[in-house]
Parts: structure tokens; sequence; C-alpha cells
């Protein structure tokens, strides 16, 4: 075989085998994901850019924990919660994941809405609950596999952040030091930033939805009971950790120049204090001119597009694992799956209710970034007690570098959270 044709065929192999790591990465940058980035960069300039470093490896070992736990136990978080745990625990887990998704789900509806008036002058209030109406339809009467072909295409806008930050020509000495030499401020404000990127770097949806979503692959390919989707090769824990890992770094990588680039467009021109969709456009403006506001709401509305199915979908699934209902897949036909789509249906309907008590959206999205940095650490704790024991996960229980990113994790985003209170 010819160098070139072999070369295409290790691409094509690798791009064929990016699924769940690859959406959850696309999916952690949502409107909640880019307003709060906006807003850090904005607030702060160049000076969080150490946390895309830094939360890399991090959110890489939880993600990992929670894959690994799908494809070894053939069970998603929740039900291996319930099953290994108080019922207590279990539904306070579903609790704590619903209230962050309920108020993440509204603030991404009302940041595409937001965007939307942006550029058509349709009311808010008209295009939120269209928006909502569209996603349930097309979860329940298609496939989330088919609303995320359709929509993590538009997600490539994020893109136009990575060529404007170059367009822009940042003191580049000064990006290299604020990258790797981590800078603190002993501020509310500052720590309000800090937990809202850890927050929406590393949710307490995505770990749901990670384990989930390897149990839907192993159905596709014929699993259907728990016992066949017990165990996983060794082939297969490393598609998943390519997987995985490539979703993350597409996440890290846009979120970092989302941050750089509205340093150098916003804050070094004074606008610090962003309360508008309109003002969070602006940073695209040296790239795109006046159809920056265009670009930006189309980055908005994709990303919302593929990010609430998995928001409401971890909620569903989470409700439906510990219930223990049946058919709690995406793939399952309504009349087969009536309380999963129940569930999955009143969590859009809930957060579409908060679009109307008359929150300003970008705060509303920012502050749900910052809602989940707090409620993530005892999830990433249960996640981590659940992977390191040997009678979860037999042989393929966390190494030692897993935990100690693990609890490292856990660690900082509890620290991150309290200084918001203390600061």
């Amino acid at each position: 075989m010819p160098p070139e044709t072999s070369q295409r065929g290790h691409v094509a192999t690798f791009f064929a085998n990016l699924g769940p790591g690859l959406i959850t990465g696309a999916a952690d940058d949502d409107p909640s994901g880019i307003s709060t980035y906006s807003v850090a960069g904005a607030s702060l300039g160049v000076a969080p850019l150490w946390t895309a470093l830094f939360s890399f490896p991090l959110m890489v070992a939880v993600q990992l924990m929670c894959a690994r736990l799908g494809m070894v136990t053939g069970r998603g978080l929740g039900g291996n919660i319930r099953r290994h745990f108080p019922r207590w625990v279990m539904w306070s887990s579903c609790f704590l994941l619903l209230v962050a998704n309920i108020f993440n789900i509204g603030a991404d509806l009302s940041g595409m809405a937001d965007a939307t008036q942006m550029v058509t002058g349709i009311p808010q209030a008209l295009s939120s609950p269209l928006f909502a109406v569209i996603i349930v339809a097309f979860v329940v009467f298609a496939s989330y596999r088919t609303v995320a072909k359709i929509f993590k295409w538009l997600t490539l806008v994020l893109f136009s952040y990575v060529i404007t930050a170059f367009i822009v020509h940042p003191a580049w000495k000064t990006v290299l030091y604020a990258t790797l030499v981590p800078t603190f401020h002993w501020t509310r404000d500052y720590f309000a930033v800090l937990t809202g990127i850890l927050g929406t770097t590393i949710s307490p949806y995505l770990f749901f939805w990670q384990s989930s979503q390897e149990v839907e692959e192993d159905r596709l390919h014929g699993r259907t009971s728990v016992a066949q989707r017990q165990g996983a090769t060794d082939e297969e824990l490393a598609t998943s950790r390519t997987d995985v890992v490539t979703g993350m770094f597409f996440s890290n990588m846009v979120m970092y120049f989302i941050i750089l680039t509205t340093a150098t467009t916003l804050n070094a021109h004074g606008l610090k204090n962003i309360e508008t969709a309109r003002q969070a456009a602006e940073a695209l403006r040296p790239l795109a001119g006046d159809g920056a506001y265009l670009l930006f709401a189309l980055g908005i509305i994709g990303t919302g597009m593929l990010a609430i199915p998995v928001l409401a979908g971890s909620s569903a699934y989470a409700v439906a694992e510990s219930a223990l209902w049946s058919g709690a897949s995406l793939d399952r036909k309504p009349s087969l799956a009536r309380g999963f789509y129940g569930v999955l249906a009143a969590a859009v309907a809930v957060g579409l209710s908060l679009d109307f008590a008359g929150f300003n959206s970008v705060k509303m999205m920012f502050w749900s970034a910052v809602l989940n940095g707090i409620l993530a650490p005892p999830l990433i704790v249960l996640v981590l007690l659940l992977t390191s024991r040997r009678n979860v996960m037999g042989e393929r229980k966390n190494s030692l570098g897993i935990r100690i990113l693990g609890w490292s994790c856990a660690a900082l985003m509890t620290i991150s959270a309290a200084g918001v209170f203390v600061a």
C-alpha cells in the first residue's frame, strides 16, 4: 500500500473512532461556556489563560473515569451510584445534577435567544420557546445522533476566535507568561471567574452523559443486556481514551482562544464588563467586521443546539437509571420510554421558565457556570470512589495517576468555590 494511502487510512480511522468524547467536548463549549470565557477575558485580560492548560489533564482524567465506568460496568453513572451507594446519596446526586442542568438549560436558551435578537430583531420571548420546542422535537422524534451530526458542524464557527487571536497580534511574551504562570487575586470576582471557568469545563452533566453514551455505543453494537455490556478490551479502552482526549483538547483549545481574543480585543480597549451579546460579539470584529454579530450568533446557536440535548439527556439518564426505568435510551421510541423523554422535556420546560424571570442573559450564562463549579466536586468524589473500587471495576480500576488527578480536581474546585463566598 502506498504511504499516502496508508496515511489517509489512519486519518480516516482516527476520525471514524471519534464519538461520545468528541461530542462531549463540543457540547462543553456551550453558550454558557462561550459567555464565561468572554467574561473572563474581558474582565481579567490574559490572566486566566493558565486555566486552559491547567484544567486539561483534570477534565481528561474525570471524563476518562466516566467513560471507563460505563464501558466496564455496562451501566451509566446514575445506575452505578444506585447500585453501590445508599438511596439518599443517589437522589442527592440526582438533585445536584438537575439543579445545575436546569439553570444551565435556561441560561443557554436565553443566550441563543439574545444572539438571535441581535441579528434578526426577533424578541427573546418568541425565539426562546421556539428553540426549546425545536430541540425537544428533534431529540424525541429524530435521534440525538442526527441532531449532533447536523449541529456539531456549526461549532466549527468557534475556530473564528482562533483566527481572530492571530489577526489582532497580542503581546505573545505576555500571553506565554500568563499561560505558564498562574496568577491569583484574592477577590470575589476573581474566584467567581475561576469557579465559572472550572465549572463550565468540568461540568456535572458531562459525567453522566459520558458514561451513558458509552452504554449507548454498546447497545448500537447489539449488547442489549448489562451482562453483555460488562467488560472492555484493551483496544476498546484505547479507542475511548483517544476519543476523550481529542474531545477535551478541542474544548480547551476553544476556551483558550476565546479568553485570549476577548482579552486582546475587549479588555485591552476598556470593555471589561460585558452586559449584552452585542458586546461579547465585538471580540470577533477584527476578523468579520460587521459580520461579527452573525458569526457570534451562529456559534451561540450551534453550540446551544448541541449542548441543550446533552444537558436534558443527562438529566433523563440520571433519573431513569436511579429509578430503574426501562428504556432509558435516546434511540428508543417515545412510546417505549415515556418516563425518560418526560424528564428530558420537563428539564427543558423548567429551564425555559427561567428565561421569563428577567435575568440578564450574559450574567445568567456566567452564573450558571459558577453554579456548575460549586456543585461538581461532590459528584467527582462519587466518580472517584466508584472507579477506584475493585468490586466495581475489577482490574480496570483507577491507576495512581488518575486518582491523583481526580482528587486534585475535586479539591481545587472545592477551594475555588469556597473562595467565592470567603473572599
